[in-house]
């Protein structure tokens, strides 16, 4: 399906300020927790996949595992993360949140919650399954 310019110009400008939108709320809710927003990241994609390799975890990430190891060395010394040999292959390391993190995830996992409640507050609930429609194709293409 061919668009119009000015409608592809249009969703360009609004993605760009809902990602910066989102990108300044993530920053100031990461800013009190002493940690950065890729710390934040990281701890929470292993919250919701529970543990990971350090590949994996890299890989969904978009970083390198040299990155990574310098990140989760971090996080593990701020007592959010620990380092288990893979019970499979001695030459890999699974990450897993402490208590410590499990509390960081839970607790930045409801300031997300609250924000997609916010961001839906006016969406009637025929509008809210044409958004998540919407979104899950977007996510599915990426």
């Amino acid at each position: 399906m061919e668009h119009s310019s000015y409608d592809i110009a249009r969703l360009a400008s609004l993605i760009i300020e809902f990602y910066e939108k989102i990108s300044s709320w993530e920053h100031a809710t990461v800013k009190g927790s002493g940690l950065t927003p890729a710390q934040m990241h990281a701890i929470e994609i292993i919250g919701q996949e529970k543990s990971l390799r350090m590949k994996e975890l890299a890989q969904k990430m978009g970083v390198t595992t040299g990155t990574l190891t310098v990140m989760v060395d971090k996080l593990e010394g701020l007592g959010h993360l620990e380092r288990k040999p893979h019970e499979k292959d001695r030459r890999s390391f699974k990450v897993r949140l402490t208590s410590k993190g499990r509390r960081q995830f839970n607790k930045h996992r409801q300031f997300h919650l609250n924000l997609a409640q916010d961001i839906v507050a006016d969406f009637s609930s025929a509008d809210l399954k044409i958004f998540l429609a919407g979104l899950e194709k977007i996510n599915s293409q990426f």
